[in-house]
């Protein structure tokens, strides 16, 4: 298990979610290829993800296969897929295939609201932060700008029905793809909050745990 050290595996309602630490210099590698992106007008509408995703946010970057194995984000994610589940229910994975990866891009009063994933296992990674994410108008202490939110079922007694996260660059989470998920708009500064998500597929025997 390579991430032994570095995996929490967190089960705040049903499922369980990963929070795993992203290696320096694959968060260098993603940053500067999606900073070359962004220069190339030509390029960015190439691989503009926006239309296949629920966000309104400024731009959607699909990556491209030779980036997301050359950075090593792919041993990233199956590594850490196998470790999850395997510190979760005690299984591993033979199967890890990638269905997509993307790049979001959020700037302050954008949001991403409430969706879930294709596949069978989803994430999503921080490698940029803004300074501040800003105030809450009424001054509440549950300032929710620009944090993401996961949510299962319906609040009962002992059993939370959604989970808040703040975003920090460098960690990746990783959930069921039917884990219902929204990010709030935030406010306060003009930098990026920059994200990466993706989709996959893994041994159909272990998903589907009705044995259909």
């Amino acid at each position: 298990m390579e991430n032994k050290e570095n995996i929490q595996v967190i089960r705040p309602f049903g499922p369980s979610i990963a929070k795993i630490k992203i290696p320096n210099k694959i968060i260098e590698h993603l940053n500067n290829y999606v900073d070359k992106i962004i220069q190339d007008e030509k390029k960015s509408k190439i691989l503009d993800h926006g239309k296949k995703l629920a966000g309104n946010v400024s731009q959607e970057i699909k990556l491209e296969a030779d980036c997301i194995e050359k950075s090593g984000y792919l041993n990233f994610l199956y590594s850490s897929v196998n470790d999850w589940l395997y510190l979760s229910d005690k299984k591993k994975i033979k199967k890890f295939t990638l269905i997509s990866s993307w790049v979001v891009r959020q700037f302050q009063n954008e949001y991403n609201p409430v969706h879930w994933h294709g596949g069978h296992i989803s994430g999503v990674g921080y490698l940029k932060t803004p300074s501040t994410f800003g105030e809450h108008s009424q001054n509440k202490k549950n300032n929710s700008n620009g944090k993401l939110e996961f949510i299962h079922g319906t609040k009962q007694f002992s059993s939370p029905s959604s989970m808040i996260i703040k975003p920090e660059v460098g960690y990746h989470y990783f959930f069921p793809h039917y884990l219902m998920h929204l990010v709030y708009p935030f406010n306060g500064s003009n930098e990026e909050r920059r994200s990466i998500s993706f989709n996959a597929f893994i041994d159909h025997e272990t998903f589907n745990v009705y044995g259909n």
